[in-house]
């Protein structure tokens, strides 16, 4: 080899080393940091290997959650003895109090905690109230032994031990509703969205986060659920105990190589400067063209790395906030202003952007009434029903594992099969559907559901022994007639909480992404909370003049039927009303991810 030939060799070796220590110690773009606080190396942190411990942990904290909620409402009528109606309300309104939570977990992680700390103390909470419950229900309220099997009835219960019974199912619902939406937008975090793979990757992480928590529903609501319908309440709910503690550690052991954000402070002083900072400006002569507004300086927005959110037209009202007034450049001159008088731009588009979130928000409230129905009325339902198959007797909440399998079905068809032909039908550089698209056509899916379990209700009732006492399997239809209405709520599922996901995730200001999350598992709540009043009024118009109401204790004397078309019609009236919410809506304008390095500017207009 020649002289020449091996200085060449050297030279490309040289630049192959180069490049190689170039990409192992590049720095991710969208200002993550490791948990020392150091700037995340992209090749050491993040991505699929972090990502996939979250949704693991997501999946067994799930298996844990719905092996206590998917069964409530039959523990509450078979051990603590509640009848049907006081059972579903109570449920929803637990399940509501879940996702209530979430807000408190949310504003945590936001403000001051951040999501890695958010989590893992959550988590812990949730561990202690599932052992607790398992502890007291199996010392105190599975009495006679065996107890809350259909067949041996359970005896009363004191008010002590009602209360270390609430005590525990409230600190699950806190340790849960805390973690949940800290949970998504933390594994959303493993993923660079300023770099164009990491960005499609972390897109494709929602639909992948929502097959794990059904994955570990499919557990829960299967060998948990016949633990459990045969009167093994206590080891069903001490696997659920061992499935969180277990998610617990696995959590702690992806610690190195999680990514990070700093937590921007109080969201509530933000928006409250703002507002008042408007109404203090409110006889200012505002210019028409958006000219003379404060725009953060370079050195501020850099201190917390989030984006700056570009100016929008609309409530203009708020724009006073930024106005600068000459008191403002007065005080720009003593190098100081009052933020309860003056707001960056940026500031008062934090707060346009979560007013224009909440009529969209509002319009998904009705279908997750419709949601919560799978673990109420459905379970109900199907317990009048013909649940036994040659000897074998199905759990009437097992039937929400068609829900579950609906849902890894239709994730697959979406973003295998459908997003890439709408997209090629587009002709445009965007895929598919947009997430409002998605979200519009889980609302379609959701009043077939509806119309499908009251069509399956009428001919229950066709087939019931109206002589019944009790009416456990009284009906001889069987309770798979109950499939479509399940497989049609899977679908639904996929295109309104999937896309609600991405929606909040994308829309929201980078300060407020766990708020965002917070908002889907908050429709929830209020879904349950709203589901809980309507039973409520129903059974009372429909009692009036002595008659069982709608939904008595024995359905076959009720008319559920009636009850499942009143939300179908309840959804198509919300259907309406988002679609016009949909062309209403203007997305965020969002500018560019500051740089560390960047050097401090002055006051700028």
């Amino acid at each position: 080899m020649s002289c020449l030939e091996l200085e060449l060799s050297k030279e490309n070796k040289f630049k192959e080393d180069s490049k190689f220590e170039s990409e192992s110690q590049e720095l991710t773009l969208d200002g993550s940091v490791n948990f020392y606080g150091r700037p995340a190396i992209r090749a050491k942190s993040g991505r699929w290997s972090a990502a996939t411990i979250i949704l693991l942990n997501q999946c067994l904290a799930t298996l844990a959650f719905f092996g206590i909620g998917v069964n409530l409402v039959v523990f509450l009528t078979r051990v603590v003895g509640q009848n049907n109606a006081e059972a579903a309300n109570n449920v929803s309104k637990w399940t509501g109090t879940v996702y209530i939570f979430s807000l408190v977990g949310a504003f945590l992680s936001d403000s001051y905690w951040g999501r890695y700390k958010t989590c893992a103390v959550f988590q812990v909470i949730f561990v202690i109230g599932l052992m607790s419950l398992s502890l007291s229900s199996y010392l105190f309220l599975i009495k006679p032994r065996g107890c809350g099997n259909e067949l041996i009835p359970c005896g009363k219960h004191s008010n002590l031990e009602m209360v270390m019974f609430n005590l525990s199912i409230y600190l699950i619902a806190l340790g849960n509703g805390g973690y949940q939406p800290n949970i998504a937008t933390f594994g959303a975090d493993q993923f660079d969205e300023e770099h164009s793979r990491e960005g499609h990757n972390k897109v494709a992480f929602f639909s992948y986060f929502y097959l794990a928590l059904n994955f570990g529903q499919l557990f829960s609501n299967t060998i948990l659920v016949y633990f459990e319908d045969e009167g093994m309440w206590a080891l069903g709910f001490w696997l659920s105990a061992g499935s969180a503690f277990a998610a617990l550690i696995l959590f702690l052991v992806g610690t190195p190589r999680y990514r990070h954000f700093k937590p921007s402070g109080n969201p509530l002083a933000r928006f409250c400067q703002v507002l008042v900072a408007a109404s203090r400006k409110v006889k200012v002569q505002m210019p028409s063209n958006g000219e003379d507004l404060y725009n953060m300086d370079t050195k501020e927005s850099s201190a917390n790395m989030n984006r700056k959110i570009l100016h929008t037209h609309g409530f203009k009202f708020l724009d006073r906030a930024a106005f600068i007034s000459s008191r403002d450049l007065d005080n720009q001159k003593s190098a100081s202003y009052n933020p309860w008088r003056l707001c960056p731009v940026s500031q008062v588009e934090e707060v346009k952007c979560i007013l224009r979130l909440l009529p969209i928000w509002l319009c998904t409230i009705i279908y997750s009434v419709v949601f919560t129905q799978m673990a109420s009325l459905f379970v109900e339902q199907g317990a009048a029903m013909k649940t036994t198959v040659s000897n074998f007797k199905v759990p009437p909440a097992s039937m929400s594992s068609f829900d579950i399998v609906s849902v890894a079905v239709f994730i697959f068809f979406y973003r295998r099969i459908l997003d890439p032909f709408v997209g090629k039908l587009k002709k445009s550089d965007s895929k598919g559907l947009t997430e409002l698209q998605r979200m519009g056509v889980g609302l379609v899916i959701a009043v077939i559901a509806m119309l499908s379990a009251g069509i399956v209700e009428c001919y229950r009732l066709k087939h019931a022994d109206q002589t019944c006492t009790h009416c456990k399997e009284s009906s001889t239809l069987s309770i798979f007639w109950q499939i479509p209405q399940y497989t049609f709520i899977g679908a639904s599922e996929v295109f309104m909480y999937v896309g609600q996901l991405e929606f909040f995730n994308a829309q929201t200001p980078d300060g407020l992404k766990s708020f965002g999350s917070a908002l889907c598992m908050t429709s929830i709540s209020l879904g349950n909370y709203v589901s809980s009043l309507l039973v409520s009024i129903v059974m009372k118009i429909s009692t009036e003049d002595h008659m069982p109401g709608w939904i008595p204790g024995n359905l076959n004397k009720g008319h559920l039927d009636r009850f499942y078309f009143l939300l179908a019609a309840l959804t198509s009236m919300d259907l309406i009303a988002y679609i016009a919410c949909a062309k209403w809506y203007k997305s965020i304008q969002l500018g560019e991810k500051p740089k560390e390095n960047d050097e401090p500017s002055s006051f700028t207009v």
